[in-house]
């Protein structure tokens, strides 16, 4: 009996040895709050997000991310410049170092719109402060895919790379809308 018991302890805390090492390294379960992401995501669904993305590589343009907004509010925005980027919008165009970027994540808001801009004209030196002409090293610029109703860096400034959780890498709620990739490009 003693060593059944043992058996069954010693199982107990491996698993929660691993779900530890699991939640504070690897991956952690959003659920997705607010409509600021329609229709890449949209409110109540669950997604897993990778940190170890991160810990091995570098931020890109196009990663829909989770990151801290304040001491108890995370968001989930896409990163539209990072560190050295000149970023403007201009007659609902994004423009990054000067090239025009297409951004096809947006078509489905622009369709709903008739001779309205979706994204205001800005620069980086509008939103950040103190104010730059680029993107400062540690920083990014991220706004949500709903524009009309997202608060992101044309509202807060710009981010810390260092408040980023992870990228989301899968949404499996609900079942019937599961999704791997969010990268624009592919």
């Amino acid at each position: 009996m003693k060593k059944e018991i043992y058996e069954w302890l010693v199982a107990i805390i491996v698993a929660f040895a691993l779900y530890f090492i699991i939640h504070q390294f690897l991956f952690v379960v959003y659920t997705v709050n607010g409509d600021s992401m329609h229709p890449t995501l949209k409110n109540g669904e669950k997604v897993i997000v990778s940190k170890i993305n991160y810990t091995l590589g570098d931020i890109h343009k196009g990663d829909v991310v989770v990151f801290h907004a304040d001491s108890k509010d995370d968001y989930v925005k896409r990163v539209i410049g990072t560190a050295g980027d000149k970023v403007r919008y201009q007659d609902d165009q994004l423009y990054v170092n000067d090239k025009k970027v297409d951004e096809p994540y947006l078509e489905e808001n622009k369709l709903s719109k008739t001779n309205v801009q979706l994204t205001e004209n800005f620069t980086v030196k509008d939103i950040s402060t103190p104010s730059v002409d680029v993107i400062p090293e540690g920083k990014l610029l991220v706004l949500g895919d709903n524009r009309e109703v997202s608060k992101d860096s044309r509202y807060f400034g710009l981010i810390d790379e260092d408040q980023v959780v992870g990228e989301v890498s899968l949404r499996f709620w609900p079942f019937n809308v599961f999704h791997y990739n969010f990268d624009p490009a592919q």
